[in-house]
This record gives structure tokens, sequence and C-alpha cells, in this order.
């Protein structure tokens, strides 16, 4: 079986053998730019990683994998330009470095060139290829639309933000398994599990995005840190400090978040010292063990060779220790 660095590896080989077409550049470069960023690339490693723990002919799962990495990225064109946030990745987003129209097209392409791949894949698992992962992206959009709604409201609960990143962020991660091991000719059960555990890893993994937002660093993260708090996200650290504050708390976070004369580095300061106060990273770090020790217990159950499911066991434990 191949590594996780053996794996993204090929990806990469993969990302760049994708021929664009060269005009209008105004369309494609923005596409191609977005692609060499350093990203993470997990969606298409889970795709993989899934696949090769049923079937070793790599090659058939590899147009799912870049369709699944595309989709990706065009949902991140799309998310910066409606959070207008500056940086992706350690460098300026494409609505920055372009503008907002070019964003939105060059997005719109991304999508159309994600499902021209997937199309690419074994005819007889198309059909299904094509249910998850039209399912999958309309749960994407209305995880967004939850997102946007959220701003407004400020009776958000915990279980709405926790069912918001559940679709805005773990349908896709548990969709790269799922697909990947329908590829693989697998058993329904399994899939279904494999999906399972990609969904408690995605809510893990998001509430850790959450978190390094707020206590993580810009040299690490790839993006400004306090974001979230400059733009009043309904996140889990915002709404368990809600939840925990006493009066006062409160009190001091409605002035900084609606107070006119507080420049953004006193917001995030004192908005993070309350955080501090109540313990909030602890109650977070606590919550993303759970979702932790949920998804091992899922994998636990898979009867499969205990090698082949290593890389999803490393896959896990490097997600509770990342830093970006």
């Amino acid at each position: 079986m191949l590594s996780s660095e053996e794996i993204l590896k090929i990806i990469s080989t993969e990302i760049e053998k994708l021929n664009a077409p060269k005009a209008p550049e105004g369309l494609y470069l923005p596409i191609k730019y977005t692609l060499t960023l350093s990203g993470k690339r997990i969606r298409p490693l889970l795709t993989i990683a899934a696949f090769q723990m049923f079937d070793n002919r790599i090659h058939k799962a590899i147009p799912a994998a870049l369709a699944l990495e595309l989709f990706h990225n065009f949902t991140l064109l799309h998310d910066d330009v409606m959070d207008n946030s500056p940086v992706r990745r350690g460098e300026p987003t494409v609505h920055k470095k372009w503008n907002e129209n070019t964003a939105i097209l060059s997005g719109d392409a991304m999508l159309i060139e994600a499902y021209k791949i997937l199309a690419k894949s074994e005819p007889k698992y198309l059909p299904k290829l094509l249910d998850i992962f039209n399912k999958t992206a309309l749960e994407v959009c209305e995880g967004q639309q939850y997102d946007m709604e959220f701003e407004n409201r400020n009776d958000v609960q915990i279980s709405e933000y926790l069912e918001m990143i559940r679709l805005k962020t773990s349908v896709l991660i548990a969709a790269c398994l799922k697909i990947g091991a329908v590829l693989g000719n697998a058993e329904e059960e399994i899939c279904e599990k494999l999906y399972d555990f990609g969904i408690e890893m995605g809510l893990a993994f998001q509430l850790q995005d959450d978190l390094l937002d707020t206590f993580g660093t810009e040299a690490q993260f790839g993006k400004r840190i306090g974001c979230d708090i400059l733009e009043q996200k309904k996140t889990y650290l915002l709404l368990k400090a809600y939840e925990t504050a006493d009066e006062m708390q409160k009190q001091k976070l409605n002035t900084l978040f609606l107070g006119g004369n507080i420049s953004e580095f006193d917001k995030i300061q004192g908005v993070t010292t309350i955080f501090n106060e109540l313990k909030i990273k602890e109650k977070t770090m606590e919550l993303i063990e759970q979702k932790h020790k949920n998804a091992l217990s899922i994998l636990n159950t898979l009867k499969i060779d205990e090698q082949k499911k290593q890389i999803l066991y490393d896959f896990a434990e490097m997600l509770m220790n990342r830093q970006k």
C-alpha cells in the first residue's frame, strides 16, 4: 500500500498534468494559481486512501480524487468572496489578486472541470458517484447558506452550528472516503461506515480550524488570525463563550462586537482574553477529542485488515496535532 506521502506526490503530479486552456487567460490563470498554492490535498488523499483499502490499481481512483479537489477549491474561491477573506494559504485570495467577478467565474469553471474529470471514472460506478457528488455539493451550499444566515442571528444554538459545519465541511470529507470505497467495490456497509468516520473527522477538522483562527499563528495557519472574531462568526468558540459567560463577561463581549471605536487589534485581544478566562480553548479541544474518539470507534468496527486502515488512523492523528 502507498503511504500518505506517496499518494500526495501522485496527486501533485496529476494536478500539474491538468491541461487548462491558455485563453482567456483571465479565466484560467486564477485556476492555475489556486491549484499551485500549498494546499493540504486532504480530500484527494482520502479518496485514494479509501480506494487502496480494496484495490491497488490506483489509477482508477485518480479522476474522482482530482474532481473532489477541484470541487473543494471551487468552494474556496466563492467562500473567500462571501467572507471577504484577504489571504488563503499564505497568499492573496483570487478576488484580492484579481477581482470578485474573476473569482466567481473562475470558480464556476472549476466546478465544470470537476464534473468533466469525474466523468472519466469507470462507467459502471459513475451513476453512484454522481449521486454522492451531487448530494454533497448541494449540502455544502446549504451549509454555506446557514453560515451566512447565522451572521444576522443572535440566537444560534451550538447544535445548529454543529449541523452547519457538518454540511459545510464534514460531508465533503465523508464523500471522498465513500467515493474511494465505491470505486474499490467495497460492500455498502463498509462504504457507509467510512462515510460516518469522515463525518466525525470533518467535525473535528472544522472545530480545529476555528480554534486555530483564534489561537494559532498566521505564519503556520496561512491566514490572518482573528478573522472569525472580526466578522463575529458564530463559531463554537463564540457560542460556548456566550453560553458559559456571566453577565459582566457577556456585556464585555457585546461592547467589543458593537463598539464603533474599537480597533481590530483591541477587538481580537479583548475577545481572546474573555475566551481565556472561560477556558474556551480547553472546552473546544475537549469536543475535538470527543469527535476524534467517535471516529476511531467507527474505524475500529471495520472488518478490514488493520494494516489497510493504518493510513486513516495516521490521518486522524495528524488532524489532532495540526497547526495549519
